[in-house]
């Protein structure tokens, strides 16, 4: 494990590289949640991620991406510190620029992904969208677990109704309290904002050249309404999707390293990763 800091497109970038002991050639650049304005390098759900999938024999870049500010409410529910300040679209040009300095570097032999968690999700996906659209580099893979894509979901199944009524604990993403992520994360109204900072309101022909994609949801959680509603815009705009709910679970399973769901996921992803081309 060694921290690098790259010229990135606002100022001094950090990423930290993890390289496997026995490399299969295989890559992620990848970005830990925190509704876009909490979370580090040192969380589970980039720490502990990132050395399970260098266990696997990926190369994995974890990235330092700049965070908005932290509102009371995200305060009071993640009791973290206030120590961001920016807005779309400085992480999303962050995670763009990572991903190409990571396939410009020698660092891996072979097909690199792009992936995160959660709001990390999101800038995954709209780091490969954007990719995409400018020529690429294209990752091979998106890798997303538990993304949020869309700043208004449709509203539960009652089915998941159901299982949010029974754990109130896990019922978190409300519609008003996703729509304040967003407008925390853009710095005002939704109006406006593009699908890189909001991938789930891509049209079909703008998913049309996204990569193949492996998403696990978590179950006991609102915001897989979106994730759930991306997979089918991707299989709309025929991009090979797999898409799947890990059972009892809610959000933010990738946190919790010593649950059976933790290595569950990370083995499921790493079996598509060693695949990459």
């Amino acid at each position: 494990m060694a921290d690098r800091v790259l010229d990135g497109p606002h100022g001094a970038l950090r990423v930290r590289l993890y390289t496997p002991a026995s490399p299969t050639g295989a890559g992620l650049v990848w970005a830990h949640g925190g509704g876009f304005a909490g979370g580090d390098l040192d969380m589970p759900e980039a720490d502990a991620v990132a050395r399970a999938f260098a266990a696997h024999g990926i190369v994995v870049v974890s990235v330092d991406y700049r965070l908005a500010p932290m509102t009371p409410d995200w305060t009071s529910r993640l009791g973290s510190p206030e120590r961001g300040g920016i807005h779309y679209p400085v992480p999303h040009d962050e995670m763009v620029a990572a991903f190409r300095w990571a396939v410009s570097s020698p660092i891996a032999a072979r097909g690199w992904a792009i992936g995160g968690a959660s709001a990390g999700g999101n800038l995954a996906a709209g780091a490969a969208l954007r990719l995409t659209h400018d020529g690429g580099p294209v990752p091979g893979l998106a890798v997303l677990a538990y993304p949020t894509l869309q700043a208004v979901q449709d509203a539960p199944t009652r089915e998941l109704r159901a299982l949010l009524d029974a754990q109130p604990d896990a019922d978190v993403f409300t519609p008003a309290f996703v729509r304040g992520m967003y407008e925390n994360y853009l710095g005002g109204p939704l109006d406006g904002a593009d699908v890189y900072a909001i991938p789930g309101t891509a049209a079909p022909a703008q998913l049309a050249a996204f990569p193949p994609t492996i998403m696990v949801n978590d179950e006991t959680d609102e915001l897989r309404m979106s994730g759930e509603a991306f997979a089918r815009a991707l299989s709309a705009a025929g991009v090979d999707v797999d898409v799947s709910t890990e059972p009892g679970t809610t959000h933010g399973h990738l946190n919790r390293p010593d649950a059976p769901a933790f290595a569950a996921t990370v083995e499921r992803f790493a079996e598509r990763l060693r695949q990459l081309p």
